[in-house]
């Protein structure tokens, strides 16, 4: 099976190298999941933009990856970092935190963190009279797991933030300095 690296263009990406990269045949998992990881740094670090246009959109597609609203991640990433005008791409990057290993992790600790701050009460019955009152304690978890993601996804949205602007203020000094050598 062939896969293939098509950058996107958007927020540009100056390096004409990097365009239809077709990693090698027969490959074993782990030197093409290598391969693919290396493509993927590539590609980040040529992220057009201010370190701070950058780390916002990260910081974004982080914090809304925390929270309880799956189907919406990447819509929601994309919605907020075309609000704060942070990078689009960065966000949708950032969403990929949220994956099939730690989505029951962030789901679990949303609840409880929800249901802390809520003022821990805990919807659950163990036999509900009637579909209402079982549609009513879906609610109730619903809302306590997006407080919860909310109150969580605030310090991994911060910490993406700031160590993505630090790594492209980096990224640029570097750049600025190679040329001159």
């Amino acid at each position: 099976m062939a896969f293939y690296f098509v950058p996107s263009l958007a927020d540009g990406i100056p390096d004409q190298s990097m365009k239809s990269k077709k990693l090698p045949a027969g490959q074993p998992f782990f030197a093409e999941l290598k391969a693919r990881g290396r493509i993927f740094i590539a590609r980040f670090k040529a992220l057009q933009g201010d370190p701070h246009y950058i780390a916002l959109g990260m910081g974004i597609g982080t914090f809304v990856s925390i929270t309880p609203t799956i189907p919406l991640h990447t819509v929601i990433a994309l919605t907020l970092a075309f609000i704060f005008r942070g990078s689009k791409v960065a966000a949708a990057i950032g969403v990929w935190v949220s994956n099939p290993l730690t989505i029951p992790v962030f789901y679990l600790a949303s609840y409880k963190a929800g249901r802390f701050f809520l003022g821990n009460i805990s919807p659950f019955v163990e036999k509900p009279q009637s579909i209402l009152e079982l549609l009513e304690l879906g609610m109730d978890v619903a809302f306590a797991m997006t407080v919860g993601g909310i109150i969580i996804g605030i310090l991994p949205g911060v910490a993406a933030y700031f160590i993505t602007c630090k790594i492209f203020i980096t990224i640029r000094a570097r750049k600025k300095i190679e040329p001159a050598q």
